[in-house]
């Protein structure tokens, strides 16, 4: 199956479980054609359909509650209960039951697609350094308000002018349509008072999840603004990929539950919309969005620790640790180069048939 009739097979998979907006839908299309780090953003469903034959012995491996859709633009930021500033990785939409070697395979091609700075070789090996360094120690959040200065630096660059987040989001305009009174519920739960009133809109965002219903809610607070997302979930590309029929367990809520993190408590799974809070400091940071000058390094090591993180809410870190030990040396560059060469292919493929 080539690209084209696996994306039109997935879209209409995926219509089955929820409302499709084609306008999104075109953009996404689009999106995709402009360079091959956005396009393997944007088309994890067919990572899902060919990673384990692409990866052969690298695609064997214990499975656990994994994030599936990870790349390097699948971090971000966001405030704990206790108003801390933690950094971690940003969405779950896709999670499912995998081998463990399947987010880091998949960061590891990201870094490569995305064209880094750094030494990738050397950027690839500190993912791998930094999973297992988390499983020696059993995990632990990144809360950047106390530790973790050269991190903080980076992911914190963009809170420095909050303004033109907001007038951004305030100049959307409001949508006309009604709200399904299950999303104007949701956000009800999840805002600072209930019984707000608020501006309901449509924010464009992301790349993989384009095409799906999001409804903004923004509303004034105290002299401030605020705004809560809710966003429709289907059940992960996996059970397409697999051949699935009929509907499937969300594991949204279930990873965040387990996972070794300071969880933001303004992200609720609520039947199949994911509720969050919307704010500069409450969101996902893009590679353009790091100061020019960073340490690339020390970031992929970051990222390999946080994916441990997660991974030890469903495996033993005794049981990963085992696995990686008896794989060979430069296992995980080596897969990450044939993904990166099928990932190519198919944008090669996609572009032509356009």
């Amino acid at each position: 199956m080539n690209i084209k009739k696996a994306t039109d097979k997935y879209e209409a998979w995926l219509g089955q479980h929820l409302q499709i907006l084609e306008p999104d839908l075109k953009l996404k299309h689009a999106q995709m054609r402009t360079a091959v780090f956005p396009f393997m953003r944007a088309t994890y469903y067919r990572w899902a359909q060919t990673w384990a034959e692409v990866c052969g012995k690298a695609a064997r491996a214990r499975a656990v509650l994994a994030v599936g859709d990870l790349h390097v633009e699948n971090f971000g930021t966001w405030r704990d209960i206790e108003g801390r500033l933690i950094w971690g990785i940003n969405d779950f939409d896709e999670v499912w039951r995998l081998p463990y070697t399947n987010d880091l395979i998949r960061l590891a091609t990201s870094a490569l697609l995305a064209e880094m700075a750094c030494d990738l070789k050397a950027g690839i090996a500190v993912i791998l350094k930094g999973y297992q360094d988390a499983l020696e120690a059993g995990g632990r959040a990144y809360i950047l308000a106390e530790h973790h200065p050269a991190l903080r630096a980076m992911a914190t660059m963009r809170l420095h002018d909050p303004e033109p987040y907001w007038e951004k989001l305030r100049a959307l305009p409001e949508l006309k349509e009604k709200t399904p009174a299950g999303v104007s519920k949701a956000i009800d739960r999840m805002m600072p008072e209930r019984g707000m009133r608020w501006k309901t809109v449509h924010r464009v965002a992301g790349l993989g999840s384009l095409g799906r219903q999001r409804y903004v809610a923004v509303a004034e607070w105290h002299g401030g603004s605020v705004a809560r997302e809710a966003k429709a979930l289907a059940p992960s590309a996996c059970v397409w990929a697999e051949k699935g029929k009929g509907t499937a367990k969300i594991y949204y809520q279930e990873i965040l539950d387990r996972a070794v993190r300071c969880r933001d408590p303004f992200v609720r799974l609520q039947k199949r919309w994911i509720v969050r809070r919307l704010a500069p400091d409450c969101s996902r940071i893009e590679l353009s969005a790091l100061p020019k000058e960073r340490d690339e390094i020390h970031l992929l090591h970051a990222m390999g620790w946080e994916t441990a993180n997660v991974h030890l809410g469903s495996a033993k870190a005794g049981t990963l640790l085992n696995d990686l030990k008896n794989r060979p040396k430069g296992w995980l560059l080596a897969a990450a180069r044939e993904m990166e060469a099928a990932v190519k292919a198919d944008f090669k493929d996609y572009g032509a048939r356009g």
